[in-house]
């Protein structure tokens, strides 16, 4: 449990369970029924808060554009965790979103120890990886946009966000000060607030979809945007619920292969992954088909819940878990026969992309 004296780390891999506690600390509004909207992520509850996400909202009922800001550091290989960022983007811009997708290979070179990111080389490396991803995945090349590699006005605009921060502001946020971290942390709220400036999309509402433990970055970011002399709209957020690692109390975590099944995984990798991950079925079959299964801690139907776009086939099955029709290992077949296709047909599509990706990141 986060008690108030603790911070967010959002460059951790444990999870966040209490989210009760993080609204009221934090000042989170929780996520209205009256503001769902048309995919599966809404109507799942998988999207939980927000912060000013009703402009934006609004801008998309009456058919008007917005900002669609996101972004991932290129510290590794994307897995499922990642994809749930990108279907949520893919989404608003088919909402009629002005769309930037940072790839962070910047940050990732300057917030991640050097056992991991060694050098700028090791980072693009990545970043190459993660840009034909998102193109198998569906975005389109203007869509995406590389740190390293960008306009001008974006990096003068970073330069000038340095200024708004203090020694003291930063400490207070994230309990610590990293001057590599703070470098990354300057082009974050570039990435998030650029798009608003007039060189780019102009002044319009913006949403960026982050976990819980990204809440600090929002903070900030809202919070700087009030003291810039452009009259930029204040940036919305909206927040996922973690998405679990494959045993408790984890995340899915670049840093920690075990937690998570990577885009990239052999497919025989993965499919033992999924095997062997936590599981909400009774020690017995006898068991199992007496008291049901415990979809509140099963790990597998969580991937499903995150990823399998049929609603009610999905509801279903829960419904068989949890009375005992369904065997955890049937459950976890059911995930396989989902999952392994959807990897091997993206690691096919990847390969039909690393050319033009490697153009993006390199120039």
């Amino acid at each position: 449990m986060l008690f108030l004296t603790e911070k967010i780390d959002p460059w951790g891999s444990m999870s966040i369970t209490d989210y009760d506690h993080v609204f009221k600390e934090f000042g989170l509004k929780k996520y209205p029924e009256n503001m769902l909207l048309d995919h599966y992520l809404f109507e799942r509850g998988v999207i939980i808060a927000h912060r000013d996400f009703d402009k934006v909202f609004k801008r998309i009922s009456e058919k008007k554009p917005f900002v669609n800001i996101t972004g991932i550091a290129s510290s590794g290989s994307y897995h499922l965790g990642h994809k749930v960022d990108v279907d949520l983007f893919l989404f608003f811009k088919k909402k009629g979103a002005k769309n930037y997708f940072a790839v962070s290979d910047l940050d990732a070179f300057l917030s991640r120890p050097d056992s991991k990111i060694p050098d700028l080389k090791t980072a693009k490396k990545f970043a190459v990886k993660n840009v034909a991803d998102l193109l198998a995945l569906g975005l389109d090349e203007k869509d995406i946009y590389v740190q390293s590699n960008y306009k001008k006005r974006y990096y003068e605009f970073a330069f000038e966000l340095s200024k708004k921060i203090t020694k003291n502001t930063f400490e207070a946020v994230y309990g610590h000060v990293d001057l590599g971290k703070m470098g990354a942390n300057f082009l974050q709220y570039a990435d998030i607030m650029h798009p608003q400036l007039e060189e780019f999309s102009g002044k319009m509402p913006s949403v960026t979809g982050i976990g819980l433990d990204q809440d600090p970055h929002a903070r900030l970011t809202r919070d700087i945007a009030k003291r810039l002399p452009y009259g930029l709209e204040v940036p919305g957020f909206i927040y996922f619920r973690h998405q679990s690692g494959l045993q408790p109390g984890s995340k899915m975590s670049a840093s920690h292969p075990e937690t998570a099944v990577f885009l990239d995984d052999d497919l025989k990798v993965a499919e033992k992954k999924i095997k062997r991950a936590f599981s909400g079925g009774q020690p017995t079959i006898e068991e199992h088909r007496s008291k049901g299964g415990n979809l509140e801690i099963d790990l597998v139907f969580e991937m499903l819940k995150f990823h399998y776009p049929k609603t009610k086939e999905l509801e279903k099955i829960g419904e068989e878990f949890s009375s005992g029709k369904m065997l955890a290992s049937e459950l976890k077949q059911f995930a396989i026969d989902f999952f392994i296709p959807l990897l091997k047909d993206h690691q096919s599509k990847v390969k039909d992309n690393l050319k033009k990706a490697e153009k993006i990141v390199n120039g």
